[in-house]
């Protein structure tokens, strides 16, 4: 048996190997000392000292719990089981490992979270003019969605972030790092599983085809790197499964441009799967506004908000079908209840495509088939083309779902081996033996009469036992009277059990019906599960259409019932909202008590609005408000406002909150100068920026400069919507010498030495941050406070006496005072005067040189 557990460990050394051993997974080795670890296993040993081999072990039906420990922790399981029955076996039975489990190829229900897809991604780095790029694919196996596309590298990370995956392959040639969360699992593979034509080997063999370009690929340069990876994915699947993954049934192209794409930063900065603090979903933007009936739709709705559409046509498409379920409020909450009685149908049939499923899978499959004619009715009547499209869609599958209803029992065992799962009536056969299993007891009355009878013995009594099976019991007062085809087969102190030919006879017929019966009923489930495999495709329509409809009618209910309404997209970047609301906290605050506020972007209004106001006033959620507004709006969901007309965003930009990157040795504010330079060198016309605070992470001159030079790009160079909060006043002159700027602030009233915050946005610049007066509120000590307001009254009164120097030229050079904090000691040095008057478009390269040279000695 070790030598079996050696050879099957060769096969894959890196994954913890799972021994089947009757009714136990075993370990061992240093896999047990590892699965005692991180599953509180014991460990044990099967030999006494210093040869003794490490166990650890788990009851078989307990094998998904376990498994998901394992992943969860980090690592791979491989799965060796029985491949022969014990009963069967000459001599040691047969073991093979039947699959290899990673975080990327769960399917098992118990495995996977029901609202998110698993996704396992490839990277196939190719070096081609005039840029780097890279081969990106992706699949979820537990539905079959397969998709590739060719991107630059510098858009690696935002494209993971949005795909999130569990697990990404990359060629152990490989040289570039990776940009991926730390709970992501980073597989090596072979190099030459990225070959182009290993790759495409393996994918035109996988979908039987002699060529890729009814997929959208060709042999081209321009898509050799997304089948590459595509084709990786594919290798990697086949070698973990162990069989064909027939789920999978296309590869379909992916193009950016077709959404709206949003980079890690952002993502992390506007919450909208995960909160900043913890990284937990609930209190993100998915986890207020999923109210989906099914886990399909909650998947899809999720894929809507992560990959906004950026197609004004087809997001119009979407909003017809919320607004006609909005209008028609019946049909909204008849819809919903039934998909109540809806299941994982893509997640079910592709355990049902891997024969890894139950019985309880084919009935599921069953009880959904069964509401589709409901939806189709309900839609029949429906005018909007994304209704009507999704009707056509949904084909109820009346032949298959007769036969799965016919034949399976309403709530069926969960194990194949436990029988009793296709109803009474389906299969002649499997009904006499199953009559012979329950009429047991009327048959053992009869013939227990009829030997009383005919032996004269009163206390005659037929039993059975586990061990010696049926048996007819005489107390010893009755020995004479034992007729002579009686049979001992037990000695009792009191009595003797007997067997006859004619009760032997129906021992072995009753013993093996059940067993015959079982195994009928596993003939039977074959037929069912092989049938239901033929409707893959049609299967596959119908949980999208499904989900999308789940969807529709979740955003038609957050309308009505939150007050959301539809907004008007265009092509120009404008941005016009009238009593905007942040999606998160109007939902989670007490209804009515968040204050709306308008936003109007566009022609007059300029094209850049700079926010001042104090802290806790609201510039960070109004700012972040509008980002979440465009996302919802480019969804196809209503939004939380009176009314808008959005101009469609290609990009979405947040620069928000402050955090460093100890691992990467980037300090708080480099990783805000990084993400900035991604913003200033991305963002285009179509895109919106929002930015919070930039430069504050320096001295007051550093980065009041950047935050001045930023707009200034912004403005001049780069010209779209931009959300700017800020607590540098000066920033605020730059409205008078900028066409497209315009100042903004965060209302406040002051009473009796207290600050009220109205949470108001109106025109014009705020003059105070009161950061003091958060801080009382905070819970510093009085004595801080108090000190802190006497400096800031000292400060104040110092700046406003001394000499300024000369306002901004051309909105390029500026200076707000002779006093700044340091800590490299005092200005008063000659070479920094001398650098202080020196006027920078005069001087000379040479000239430059030398002041260098003085800066440096200085230094």
């Amino acid at each position: 048996m070790m030598r079996q557990f050696h050879e099957a460990k060769k096969v894959c050394p890196e994954a913890l190997l799972l021994f089947r051993m009757g009714d136990f997974y075993e370990t061992f080795l240093d896999d047990a000392k590892i699965a005692a670890k991180i599953l509180g296993l014991a460990l044990t040993s099967r030999e006494k000292g210093v040869d003794g081999i490490p166990m650890a072990g788990f009851p078989h039906h307990q094998l998904d719990a376990y498994i998901a420990k394992i992943i969860a922790a980090g690592y791979r399981v491989a799965v060796c089981d029985q491949v022969e029955d014990p009963k069967k076996a000459k001599g040691l039975v047969k073991r093979a490992i039947t699959r290899i489990v990673s975080a990327g190829t769960v399917t098992e229900e118990a495995l996977l979270d029901p609202k998110t897809f698993n996704y396992l991604a490839a990277i196939c780095q190719v070096h081609r003019t005039p840029q780097l790029e890279v081969g990106l694919a992706w699949v979820e196996l537990s539905t079959g969605d397969f998709f590739a596309t060719v991107i630059p590298q510098s858009q690696l990370a935002e494209h993971l972030a949005r795909i999130a995956p569990s697990e990404i392959l990359f060629s152990e040639k490989e040289t570039f790092s990776l940009p991926v969360q730390n709970q992501t699992l980073l597989t090596k593979r072979p190099d030459w599983t990225f070959g182009l034509r290993t790759a495409l080997d393996t994918l035109l063999k996988h979908f039987k085809t002699s060529t890729l370009e009814g997929f959208g690929f060709t042999d081209k340069p321009a898509d050799v790197p997304a089948i590459c990876a595509a084709g990786a994915i594919l290798d990697y699947i086949n070698e973990t499964q162990k069989q064909t993954s027939t789920q999978i049934n296309a590869l379909t192209p992916y193009y950016s441009s077709s959404q709206l794409e949003i980079d890690e930063a952002t993502r992390r900065s506007l919450e909208i799967t995960t909160t900043i603090r913890g990284g937990h979903r609930h209190g993100s933007l998915l986890d207020v506004l999923d109210h989906c009936m099914t886990p399909m739709g909650s998947r899809f709705f999720g894929e809507a908000m992560t990959s906004p559409l950026t197609n004004i046509e087809q997001i119009k498409v979407r909003q017809d079908g919320v607004e006609e379920c909005y209008k028609n409020d019946s049909l909204t909450h008849a819809i919903r209840e039934q998909l109540r009685r809806v299941y994982d149908l893509s997640r079910i049939l592709t355990r049902v495509l891997q024969n890894r499923c139950s019985p309880r899978d084919l009935a599921a499959i069953a009880r959904t088939l069964q509401v589709l004619p409901f939806f189709r009715e309900k839609l029949a009547s429906a005018s909007s083309v994304n209704l009507q499209t999704l009707r056509e869609k949904i084909d109820p599958c009346e032949e298959l779902a007769t036969l799965l209803t016919s034949a399976l029992e309403e709530n069926p065992p969960l194990l194949i081996r436990e029988g009793g799962f296709i109803r009474s009536g389906f299969h002649a056969e499997l009904d006499d033996l199953r009559s012979l299993q329950t009429s047991g007891k009327d048959w053992i009355a009869r013939y227990q009469a009829a030997e009383i009878a005919r032996t004269g013995i009163p206390t005659l009594k037929v039993g059975f036992n586990a061990v010696f099976g049926y048996y007819i019991e005489i107390t010893h007062t009755h020995q004479t009277k034992i007729p002579v085809d009686y049979t001992r087969k037990q000695t009792l102190k009191n009595a003797e059990r007997y067997i006859t030919p004619e009760l032997k006879e129906y021992e072995e017929k009753v013993l093996t019906a059940t067993e015959r019966a079982i195994a009928l009923e596993t003939e039977i489930f074959e037929t069912l599960r092989i049938k239901t495999c033929e409707y893959r495709p049609v299967l596959q329509q119908i949980s999208k259409a499904v989900a999308e409809l789940d969807v529709i009618t979740m955003f038609a209910l957050l309308s009505r019932e939150r007050g959301y309404h539809r907004p008007t997209l265009v092509k120009e970047p404008v941005l016009n909202i009238v009593d905007g609301r942040h999606p998160v906290l109007d939902a989670l605050e007490p209804a009515g008590t968040f204050v709306p506020n308008d936003t109007v972007i566009a022609g007059d209004h300029g094209t850049i609005q700079l926010i001042t106001g104090p802290n806790m006033a609201g510039k960070s959620t109004f700012i972040r408000q509008n980002a979440l507004l465009c996302i919802m709006a480019q969804a196809g969901c209503f939004i939380p406002a009176r009314e808008a007309t959005m101009g469609i965003c290609d990009r979405i930009f947040a620069r928000v909150g402050a955090s460093d990157e100890i691992a990467r040795g980037h300090s708080t504010f480099m990783v805000e100068m990084t993400e900035t330079a991604r913003i200033l060198n991305l963002a285009t016309s179509q895109s919106l920026i929002i930015l919070d605070e930039i430069g504050r992470g320096t001295s007051t001159y550093d980065g009041l400069s950047l935050a001045w030079a930023i707009v200034e790009y912004i403005h001049d160079r780069i010209g779209c919507r931009t959300l700017f909060a800020t607590h540098y006043h000066e920033l605020t002159d730059l409205s008078e010498r900028m066409e497209g700027v315009r100042n903004l602030n965060v209302a406040v009233k002051e009473e009796r030495g207290d600050v009220v915050f109205l949470h108001k946005i109106v025109p014009g610049a705020a003059d105070k941050s009161y950061g003091i007066h958060v801080a009382k509120l905070a819970g510093v000590p009085s004595a801080v406070v108090q000190r802190s307001q006497e400096i800031l009254n000292e400060l104040e009164k110092n700046h406003a006496n001394s000499p300024t120097a000369s306002k901004p030229k051309g909105g390029r050079q500026f200076s707000v005072g002779t006093t700044q904090f340091s800590l490299f000691g005092s200005d008063d040095h000659p070479v920094i005067t001398e650098l202080q008057e020196v006027n920078v478009d005069d001087v000379k390269p040479v000239d430059a040189l030398q002041l260098l040279a003085k800066w440096k000695t200085l230094v």
